[in-house]
């Protein structure tokens, strides 16, 4: 736990002391403010659905940019075979690094609370949908960055392992439409793998176990796969 979070600490003052997490933080709040202006000015309505929906889909572009380093530029700078050498476990590694960058986007939705103060300033929201919103959209995001996580551990490219990451996230944003090619249980099934399918009941308010139970396991799957990777690394070295 304490190598842990070394590396969590080390991968956050990175980020902070890096162009990357500015760059990424402006345009993902940037996007979201300008969503956030016209879905007011467009409904008169106080509320954050269709906000949540955009910032979504805002956040699958930005997340490969934030994670594309993480695994990846210690191949290319080749301190990974020092990492792969030290008395660190790789999943110490590969979790320390995850975690810093999913602190870093919860600062990025954090600065997003300015549009509740906003709402409840200049009417009465539904605080219930506003709540489940942003621990769907914490959930997500999260999901998201565990994606990119893994594209950086395939590869010494940034570049390749950004590309790579958005890859996976939108094969499983457009997993969703198979339902509607493909009728019945099948198409169903598959269209539940979608990450954005899951994100629409915590639009709703509706807090399903189901839904929370997908992203951690979306996120102990593709971390596992990250660790394997770097591991078989290792052993071909």
């Amino acid at each position: 736990m304490l190598k842990t979070w070394s590396i969590f600490k080390r991968e956050v003052a990175s980020y902070f002391l890096s162009p990357i997490a500015y760059v990424m933080g402006a345009v993902f709040l940037l996007l979201s403010g300008y969503f956030f202006s016209i879905i007011l000015m467009a409904t008169r309505s106080a509320g954050l659905q269709g906000t949540f929906g955009n910032m979504a889909v805002t956040f699958m572009f930005v997340a490969p940019a934030l994670t594309m380093r993480l695994l990846a530029e210690e191949k290319k700078l080749g301190t990974d075979e020092l990492l792969l050498t030290s008395p660190v476990s790789i999943t110490s590694i590969v979790v320390g690094k995850y975690l810093a960058s999913v602190l870093t986007y919860l600062v990025f939705l954090a600065a997003t609370l300015v549009y509740v103060a906003v709402l409840r300033h200049y009417g009465n929201p539904d605080m219930g949908p506003i709540y489940s919103g942003y621990l769907g959209m914490s959930l997500l995001g999260a999901s998201c960055l565990a994606a990119g996580t893994f594209a950086s551990a395939l590869t010494e490219n940034q570049m390749v392992a950004g590309v790579v990451g958005f890859g996976i996230l939108l094969l499983f944003w457009i997993l969703g439409w198979v339902s509607a090619a493909v009728p019945g249980p099948v198409g169903h099934a598959i269209s539940m793998l979608s990450i954005l399918k899951h994100f629409d009941d915590f639009q709703k308010g509706i807090m399903d176990l189901s839904h929370i139970i997908f992203y951690l396991s979306f996120i102990f799957v593709f971390l596992f796969l990250a660790v394997r990777t770097i591991d078989s690394r290792r052993w071909s070295a």
